[in-house]
């Protein structure tokens, strides 16, 4: 989702889509229009609320119930049952349980007792903020213009000027019950408040109505960003304090991330594959460019949601560093990791309690890379991608709050105690176990095909991300754009790739690169079959066949191999081979020869992959007739004459010639695949050959 800028106008409520909506429908309409815009809440940040009254089923008598946005999720995209529904009679009652800061997360267990309708959403832990308001409707926001006030150090003075009294101003507080109740307390002091600014954090807002809430919310937030660009263009400072470098030409950078990330991704693994994600959005090379860059890094995240999933500060990588090459860049980069790794071991040691979760993950989440952009590094590519978007707002709001006054992080026991808080990690605790392909990217040639489509969707199916490759543009987006709907487009990437041009092969893996970090698992499956007797069988079609199916399979290998090994984090290599390389074919002599080769070239990858960890295996396929492009050309036509069958009869012969009497399918071959991609079902087979054809006797590796 793209950031609007601040002089574009904010969604606008439509009465008429309103107009036969009831009360719960209407706040799931106002939490999505919310969450559209990024100017106004970030990715899964915040909260909305509604005090509806509803026919209790036990009783038969009306009673108030709190809807509010429940744990997890995203106000923009959530559907009604993202809502915790609570009694607001027991929520109340809760008061006289209340015995103080020191024990107010035990308060959170009694959320569920409270429940209304047996609704199973769990009650985040912001909900006894919005019940403690004695509005019937509640909006949380992290808008950064707002987050850029909260944030200065003198916040509460220009909360004053900047909103003229009519919002209040409360200091950093962990969200939690005391929260709550001292908002309540804020917000009855203060008669006439339209909102309430909380320090370090963000803005609560209320209505009478569902509209009136939206609008009071919008206009805020409008209010914050007009006056802050007054004062900046008042005040005629360069942002950042200026540029102190200017950004590579766009190849050339290419080119470094290119050589550098898969280095990088392979460092920071540490036992668990990793994806990235490249940000080079005006806002981020503004910030990475700038004098203020260091100084400015270093103070931290302010608002929780930021620094929860982006650490509390990033990396900077100096280009003497990535200017490297090989194993001084390697060596230097695991210098600039380890540095960090102890520092946040350090910061770990100087703020745990006595009952903190263990140590989590060290290394960095938000690498910054003056002149190329920020890279930012998570378990999958959808975790790395609004990580970056959680630091853009972090620079958003570091950028608007240094230009009027000066920039203030939360303290750092403070951010320790969000990032370490018990009840954060007992919501960790219940993610469910990631799916086994999670954090690994497959390139897959050919992919475009019914086997290589096959193939894609039986890694993506377990969580993987796909580089499709394929020469057939057309095919290619066709193919991308149904994956990606299937599976999000954080786990499809396609480029076009001829494997007989080597510069298009080394043009699709630096993308990969730069989409994703690297490559684990390559699927060589590109192919083309052709027929001929031999003396009817011309250098031009012996050519085509080895072109394509010996030198296109080494040259993707070679690459696939040449960035495993930057990695350092091993791979997998599948040659997708045929019965014809085991046992020729009447009159196909190219293809057999060519197909003989790709198997001989997967045991030398074998050979010197092995002591990298690096593993290479071959799929025999024969006779995959359904949905595969191969035989959609003048194949059929030669293998029904080369056999002297009607070409109609194709898939029949070649069933009652198996063993087993089967007929074979893209998505059998998909899943010897998979079984050699797999590092949990595969890690200890390598140099193998494993025949998918129903049984062919003269196949038989042995």
């Amino acid at each position: 989702m793209n950031t609007p800028t601040s002089a574009q106008a904010f969604p606008s409520w439509n009465d008429a889509t309103t107009a036969g909506m009831d009360e719960p429908q209407r706040l799931l309409y106002r939490s999505n229009l919310l969450g559209s815009d990024l100017r106004i809440t970030n990715y899964g940040g915040g909260n909305t609320s509604a005090k509806i009254w509803q026919k209790d089923t036990l009783t038969g008598q009306d009673t108030e119930v709190l809807w509010v946005k429940g744990s997890g999720g995203d106000v923009g995209s959530m559907k009604l049952d993202g809502f915790s529904t609570l009694y607001m009679d027991k929520l109340r009652a809760l008061k006289g349980l209340y015995k103080g800061l020191a024990q107010e997360d035990e308060m959170v267990g009694y959320l569920p007792h409270c429940t209304f309708n047996l609704n199973t959403r769990a009650a985040s832990i912001d909900t006894p903020l919005h019940a403690s308001l004695p509005y019937v409707h509640v909006d949380h926001m992290h808008p950064d213009a707002v987050i850029a006030i909260a944030a200065m150090a003198h916040g509460e003075a220009i909360t004053q000027q900047v909103f003229g009294g009519t919002v209040g101003w409360m200091p950093w507080l962990r969200p939690g019950y005391e929260l709550g109740q001292q908002l309540a307390a804020c917000n009855a002091a203060n008669p006439g408040l339209r909102g309430i600014v909380l320090g370090g954090h963000g803005l609560f807002s209320w209505g009478e109505t569902s509209k009136a809430c939206y609008e009071n919310t919008v206009d805020l937030i409008r209010r914050a960003q007009t006056w802050l660009a007054q004062e900046r263009a008042a005040r005629k400072l360069p942002v950042f304090g200026g540029a102190a470098v200017a950004s590579l030409l766009e190849t050339e950078r290419d080119a470094t991330l290119a050589r550098v990330l898969p280095v990088l991704r392979g460092l920071s693994a540490e036992g668990a594959p990793k994806l990235l994600h490249l940000n080079t959005s005006c806002e981020v090379m503004e910030f990475v460019n700038s004098k203020d860059l260091e100084p400015l890094a270093a103070l931290g995240t302010s608002c929780p949601d930021h620094f929860l999933r982006t650490k509390i500060r990033p990396l900077i990588v100096p280009e003497a560093v990535y200017q490297l090459q090989g194993a001084d860049l390697k060596a230097r980069l695991s210098e600039l990791l380890s540095g960090y790794r102890a520092d946040y071991a350090a910061y770990y040691q100087r703020c745990k309690r006595a009952n903190s979760p263990a140590l989590r993950d060290p290394n960095p989440v938000v690498i910054l890379l003056p002149r190329i952009g920020m890279v930012t590094i998570a378990k999958d590519k959808a975790t790395a991608r609004i990580a970056g978007e959680f630091y853009l707002n972090a620079i958003n709001v570091m950028r608007e709050a240094a230009a009027v006054d000066q920039y203030v992080g939360l303290p750092e026991q403070e951010a320790f105690d969000i990032e370490y808080w018990l009840l954060e990690e007992a919501k960790l605790q219940r993610m469910p176990k990631p799916k086994p392909m999670v954090g690994k990217v497959a390139l897959v040639t050919g992919g475009a095909g019914g086997i290589g489509q096959a193939i894609a969707k039986r890694i993506l199916a377990d969580g993987g991300c796909v580089v499709l490759a394929d020469i057939d543009q057309d095919a290619l987006n066709t193919v991308g754009a149904e994956l990606a709907q299937a599976h999000g487009e954080d786990h499809v990437y396609s480029v076009r790739c001829d494997v007989t041009d080597e510069a298009s092969v080394i043009a699709a893996f630096d993308r990969a690169a730069i989409e994703f970090g690297g490559v684990d698992i390559l699927v060589n499956n590109a192919g083309i079959a052709s027929a001929a007797a031999i003396e009817d069988t011309s250098l031009a079609l012996w050519n085509k066949n080895q072109s394509i199916l010996a030198t296109g399979y080494f040259l993707v290998g070679r690459e696939a191999f040449k960035q495993m090994k930057a990695q350092g984090t091993g791979g997998a290599i599948i040659m997708i081979a045929s019965k014809n390389g085991m046992v020729a074919s009447n009159q196909a002599t190219a293809y057999c020869a060519a197909k003989a080769a790709e198997i001989q070239l997967s045991r030398s990858f074998a050979l010197e992959g092995a002591p990298l960890g690096i593993r290479s295996n071959v799929v025999n396929p024969d006779a995959v007739i359904r949905g595969s492009k191969i035989w959609t050309g003048k194949w059929s036509e030669e293998r029904a004459a080369a056999n002297k069958i009607d070409e109609g009869d194709l898939e029949a012969f070649y069933r009652d010639r198996s063993m087993l009497k089967r007929s074979v399918f893209p998505e059998d071959i998909a899943e010897a695949t998979y079984f050699f991609a797999a590092e949990h079902l595969s890690a200890k087979s390598t140099g193998n050959i494993l025949n998918v054809d129903a049984g062919n006797l003269a196949a038989f590796t042995r």
